[in-house]
């Protein structure tokens, strides 16, 4: 399972997503596990994350970052700097 990052995505690539209609979450710095039912795309505003996938290499990604983690994924979260992103499950 792989998780896809698109650094600094184009303007027009986010308008064609709907990104700025999407769900904003919030989080302090903190490291706690999480697993991914269904998969969710994410767009960070704001702050700095480790995510290393059960069993896999950690992967960074942070603001202007545009993610997908796929469903099923089990792994854990390590926020660094404060995070604010949209988000929106398939």
């Amino acid at each position: 399972m792989e998780i896809k990052i698109e650094h600094q995505p184009v303007q027009e690539r986010l308008n064609e997503l709907g990104v700025f209609k999407w769900g904003i979450w919030k989080k302090e710095v903190s490291k706690f596990p999480w697993t991914y039912d269904s998969q969710e795309t994410c767009y960070f505003l704001e702050g700095d994350v480790v995510v290393t996938p059960d069993g896999g290499q950690p992967v960074q990604m942070g603001k202007g970052d545009l993610v997908t983690f796929p469903a099923g994924m089990s792994c854990t979260w390590e926020i660094t700097s404060d995070v604010k992103k949209h988000y929106y499950f398939d």
